[in-house]
């Protein structure tokens, strides 16, 4: 599966896909997004407190997408409002498959530049039937609601905003992942006996948990993450909808994984 040819970033979608770009990690932009929305983000470099600074930018997103305002709306447009970024991470956690996953990847693919390699099916290409289903799935997702990949915009450059802060000095961190079939990724280089170079699918579930990554799967990988490469992770917003979980969604690409070995 080929990654697009343009982005929406400060680098091309070839760069940021690449097991280099995960060796030698770059800052992360979404262009314009920062310069838009300066005022949110001159407030939060004022503030000490991560909780508070959660709280200001929940209020933000409300008021510049008048979340606040659904129930004040007609039906329909109450339902397009209230179906905020919220709404979206929840259905991930739910069915990454779900019309939500769908509009999460998109959004990865137009502003990243990395196209999908599954959804409900493997998708071989952008012209295959399986890339014009999750294309049917990302419409569909993305009619009930107000300007999601906007909010979805803001909201990774709040990750990124804060994410220095939580691993300061850190220009990547160790995270698993666990699945129950490993043949779904495409296996670009057997690197030793554990070690594998892969092709993760545009956006995948993480874990900062080891333990954890087990419930997940049967086989578990250990790989380096950079934090431009974290879309959101589950302390990020106070009252966190993936509380416990220690769970990471990360932007796909090639990774260096390390197959790990059950203990049990």
């Amino acid at each position: 599966m080929h990654n697009g040819s343009f982005n929406n970033c400060n680098l091309p979608p070839w760069v940021i896909a690449s097991r280099h770009f995960n060796d030698n990690p770059q800052p992360l932009e979404i262009q314009g997004v920062k310069e838009g929305n300066r005022f949110l983000f001159e407030k939060l470099a004022t503030i000490a407190s991560q909780d508070e600074r959660a709280l200001i930018f929940n209020d933000f997103m409300s008021v510049k997408f008048q979340l606040h305002h659904w129930q004040d709306q007609t039906e329909t447009a109450g339902k397009s409002i209230k179906n905020s970024y919220l709404r979206f991470l929840r259905g991930w956690m739910m069915d990454s498959n779900s019309v939500e996953g769908a509009v999460l990847k998109r959004w990865v693919e137009s502003r990243m530049g990395i196209t999908p390699t599954y959804h409900r099916a493997r998708i071989s290409g952008i012209h295959s039937q399986a890339y014009f289903d999750f294309s049917v799935d990302v419409m569909r997702g993305s009619s009930r609601t107000n300007a999601i990949q906007s909010q979805l915009d803001i909201l990774y450059e709040y990750c990124q905003f804060e994410l220095p802060r939580k691993y300061p000095g850190c220009a990547s961190i160790l995270l698993y992942r666990g699945t129950y079939d490993a043949s779904e990724h495409d296996v670009l280089e057997q690197l030793t006996k554990r070690e594998q170079i892969v092709r993760l699918n545009n956006l995948v579930s993480c874990t900062s948990d080891e333990e954890r990554a087990w419930e997940f799967g049967s086989t578990v990988w250990e790989l380096r993450v950079p934090l431009g490469k974290i879309f959101f992770y589950n302390d990020l917003l106070p009252g966190s909808i993936m509380k416990g979980e220690g769970e990471y969604l990360v932007i796909g690409g090639e990774y260096r994984v390390r197959q790990v070995m059950c203990t049990l």
